[in-house]
């Protein structure tokens, strides 16, 4: 498992669910669900990435911590 591609990874999630909070504020409603779709479908992508460098669960954990903080 290495340590520095989590930490990278739980960056690029946590830009993501920043990104989508944002947006709340700056956009149409339209552009709104489009703009939150395309995070999420990132987030996704980063947790299967994830899930190449730790169990599933954990994986899993990290990401509902992530998803808290914001």
């Amino acid at each position: 498992m290495s340590q520095s591609e989590i930490a990278r990874i739980r960056e690029q999630i946590a830009l993501e669910y920043q990104s989508a909070q944002f947006v709340f504020s700056r956009f149409t409603a339209t552009a709104q669900h489009e703009f939150l779709t395309k995070r999420q479908e990132n987030v996704a992508s980063y947790f299967e990435e994830l899930q190449k460098h730790m169990p599933p669960e954990a994986a899993m954990q990290l990401l509902i911590q992530e998803s808290q903080q914001q």
